[in-house]
């Protein structure tokens, strides 16, 4: 069972259906004995950084979470997700993110001709042979919306970049720790293979 962790953040159903189309069995939970005895996690989310920690606190969940990752079950952090998992955001300066990988998320700089929020389709490039990335193409394109982005501490980590204005790091993974800064349950069939190679870990 895939449990995604349910703090009252948006874009929770699309991953939900996305699982489900895989086939997967997935249950949407903020109870800590769910979450602690599913073979994989998910944090997914769309909203503000200090928001999010608020309520990740308010429930009692960031011990939970902290507890998983330490457990080596597969966690996967999608978008808000993602930039929680690291110490610090510009979004929310003064709020502690879970620094479970070390690295800060800044904001997108202003540029001519550049829109921000980034809401499109970008060219990932792969590094470092990411397993959420085995049986896809060097290029592939994915979905994204969001105005902050990662600058990861350990190059290492960084499995996928792409560019818009700065080089972001899109998606990283060590250990049993994955994330990516794309929606891959809006990403066509190249987000649906990424899902299916996290639920297959």
């Amino acid at each position: 069972m895939i449990a995604i962790i349910d703090y009252d953040a948006g874009n929770i159903k699309s991953v939900e259906k996305a699982l489900q189309k895989l086939g997967q069995e997935v249950c949407i939970t903020r109870d800590p004995k769910l979450l602690l005895n599913a073979e994989k996690v998910i944090l997914p989310g769309v909203g503000a950084f200090g928001d999010a920690m608020s309520h990740l606190n308010a429930y009692g969940l960031v011990e939970i979470i902290r507890e998983i990752v330490d457990k080596k079950t597969p966690f996967l952090g999608i978008c808000l997700g993602l930039q929680l998992l690291f110490e610090r955001s510009d979004e929310a300066p003064g709020v502690e993110g879970l620094g479970i990988l070390e690295g800060e998320i800044l904001r997108i700089p202003d540029q001519e001709g550049l829109k921000i929020p980034h809401m499109c389709w970008n060219c990932l490039t792969l590094q470092h042979d990411g397993r959420l990335f085995r049986g896809l193409s060097q290029d592939p394109y994915v979905y994204f919306v969001h105005s902050f982005y990662l600058k990861a501490k350990e190059e290492q980590i960084v499995k996928a970049v792409t560019r818009y204005g700065v080089q972001i790091h899109a998606s990283v993974e060590k250990d049993n720790v994955f994330a990516c800064q794309f929606h891959p349950e809006k990403s066509s069939d190249t987000g649906l293979c990424i899902l299916k190679n996290f639920a297959g870990i």
